[in-house]
């Protein structure tokens, strides 16, 4: 039976004007996310997390010795603290952490590796803290499932402990394209489009090759990363993204698990307020976070 909540969603998304002007994206982007109010119970407190803007988003039952940072997506361009505050403080409470939303420095105005440099500024920072590794975790979807990847890699380059586990929502780490389901599921993917993304693939790498791995880690070397958990819908432009991914993770002895959520769409997370599959992922997600902390 097709699921008539997606349905909605599908209208709701096509009667949205594309935009190519990146201020007013930016906008409308988070005017999107002020739809969904965060619930009544949150507290959230902005911080400088190692020189980044950031956020703590904490609910009752968030142990207090933890931290989940999450990245936002945008295809580096668009997004913010303010976009994904719903689905972040609600990944939170799945997972009984606190999360540390980032504010990383956005495309084009900060190419690559500005991103990456926030990301690891941040999560520096929870250490100098006095958070433990065994109690942190790391979440990110689309750009940001891609940047939690980068995150990884770039703790793995600089000797710096691994969180206990990772989450990448439809996550983008192919910054080359190269995935048969770019062009396969071109039709029912409404929000993911090869010109779209190529475009912000531009902005974001500058003069850098798009098979950098901490640009694309996808082409990484991933072993020794924390245990991955990568969620993605069967109608995603960025399905191979995940698929390969997961697969990349398994032969490098990584612990992985793939979820593909049927007639799901890019980050079906986000419309969790009015998706019952939405909500149903988070709980996974957060599931997989809790049973990883030590």
């Amino acid at each position: 039976m097709a699921n008539t909540e997606i349905a909605a969603i599908r209208a709701f998304l096509g009667s949205r004007e594309r935009n190519d002007d990146i201020a007013a994206s930016r906008a409308g982007y988070d005017a999107i996310g002020t739809l969904f109010p965060c619930a009544g119970d949150v507290t959230l407190t902005p911080v400088d997390a190692g020189g980044v803007p950031a956020e703590w988003s904490v609910t009752p039952s968030a142990a207090a010795d933890t931290a989940l940072l999450y990245l936002h997506g945008g295809g580096y361009v668009i997004g913010s603290v303010a976009s994904h505050r719903h689905l972040v403080s609600e990944l939170g409470r799945a997972a009984g952490m606190r999360t540390l939303a980032l504010d990383y420095r956005l495309a084009p105005e900060h190419v690559f590796p500005a991103a990456v440099d926030d990301a690891l500024a941040a999560y520096r920072w929870l250490l100098a803290e006095g958070v433990a590794p065994a109690r942190i975790a790391v979440a990110g979807d689309s750009a940001g499932g891609g940047l939690t990847l980068a995150l990884l890699l770039a703790c793995k380059a600089a000797g710096l402990p691994q969180p206990a586990a990772a989450v990448a929502i439809s996550p983008w780490v192919d910054l080359a394209l190269t995935g048969a389901s770019m062009d396969s599921k071109a039709a029912v993917d409404p929000m993911v489009q090869r010109d779209g993304v190529a475009m912000m693939a531009g902005h974001y790498l500058g003069n850098s090759d798009a098979r950098t791995p901490l640009a694309s880690p996808l082409y990484g070397d991933l072993a020794g990363i924390a245990p991955l958990f990568v969620q993605v819908g069967s109608e995603e432009t960025l399905l191979d993204d995940a698929i390969r991914l997961v697969g990349a993770a398994g032969a490098a002895q990584v612990p992985g698990r793939l979820e593909v959520a049927p007639e799901m769409l890019h980050v079906w997370h986000f419309f969790h307020p009015m998706l019952a599959a939405g909500r149903d992922a988070i709980t996974a997600a957060g599931d997989f976070l809790a049973g990883h902390l030590r």
